[in-house]
């Protein structure tokens, strides 16, 4: 991985000085996780490793060491032939609670579970590489998104929010991975790859077609819809793209604009009017 990591405290906390050095040095230990774990058998060059972004956000300090807040998370994957860069994940994770002490290593193991932010960057390096495999073979991320799902197991004996199926809203990390697995969600990952191996990576030599196979693609996510409305992955897929629409079909007719819009809405009508901007 290549990851970009911020730590920002919420200008209502009060922070020491001691504990800005160690919210300094707890990055500069994410990054090292993120950065320097190897977390696949494949042999990555410096320019092919996955860029990614980490932005922890602490909303509240209950003693020293001891932080809660949310995490945002994105990676983007590079289309062929070109410098653009396609965003494949973008999620905020409202459940994040953990202890860090300084000058203690950040070690994740993959066999037990040691603590909540090791495991939680564990998860999300294994979520954000099965996303970037999906784009480039069918189902091609299927051992990394295991390997997430083992963290999710392991996790179970912590007491922390985001790991259990139980919790309200079905918008954690448990039901990230599981529904990746699930059978019923493979369109979701079918449209992944199509959208963007079939798509995005023809942009720049054949665009015409490239537009048209991504509805194609957006279209498979019809019968997964009919079925589960509101489902996290879907939403997240599809908002994750809105800026991407814009710029793609920025050139185009407004019947194509148009028919894009129609399948966006269908498919998450809660955000139409996000969608009905394309059309502008």
């Amino acid at each position: 991985l290549n990851c970009q990591v911020s730590v920002i405290v919420d200008a209502r906390v009060e922070v020491s000085s001691v504990e800005k050095e160690v919210i300094e040095q707890m990055k500069q230990s994410v990054t090292d996780l993120m950065n320097t774990t190897t977390w696949t058998k494949d042999n990555f060059k410096a320019e092919e490793r996955i860029n990614c972004v980490l932005q922890i956000q602490i909303k509240t300090i209950p003693s020293l060491g001891n932080y809660t807040g949310y995490i945002q998370v994105q990676s983007s994957r590079p289309a062929f032939n070109s410098n653009y860069n396609s965003l494949l994940f973008n999620f905020q994770d409202d459940n994040l609670a953990f202890s860090y002490s300084r000058n203690v290593p950040l070690l994740f193991s993959a066999n037990q579970y040691r603590d909540n932010l090791s495991s939680i960057l564990a998860f999300y390096a294994y979520f954000i590489i099965g996303m970037d495999y999906d784009s480039y073979s069918l189902k091609g991320g299927s051992p990394y998104f295991l390997e997430a799902q083992q963290v999710v197991t392991n996790a179970q004996v912590s007491n922390t929010m985001g790991w259990r199926s139980g919790e309200p809203g079905k918008k954690n990390r448990f039901w990230l991975v599981d529904n990746m697995m699930q059978p019923m969600y493979e369109p979701l990952r079918e449209c992944n790859y199509l959208y963007h191996r079939k798509g995005i990576d023809h942009l720049y030599d054949t665009k015409p077609e490239a537009k048209k196979e991504m509805y194609n693609a957006l279209s498979k996510l019809s019968p997964v819809v009919l079925t589960r409305r509101n489902n996290v992955s879907i939403l997240n897929f599809l908002t994750s793209k809105i800026q991407e629409f814009k710029n793609v079909l920025s050139d185009s007719e407004l019947k194509e604009k148009t028919e894009f819009v129609n399948l966006l809405k269908k498919l998450d009508s809660a955000n139409s009017t996000l969608y009905n901007t394309i059309l502008n």
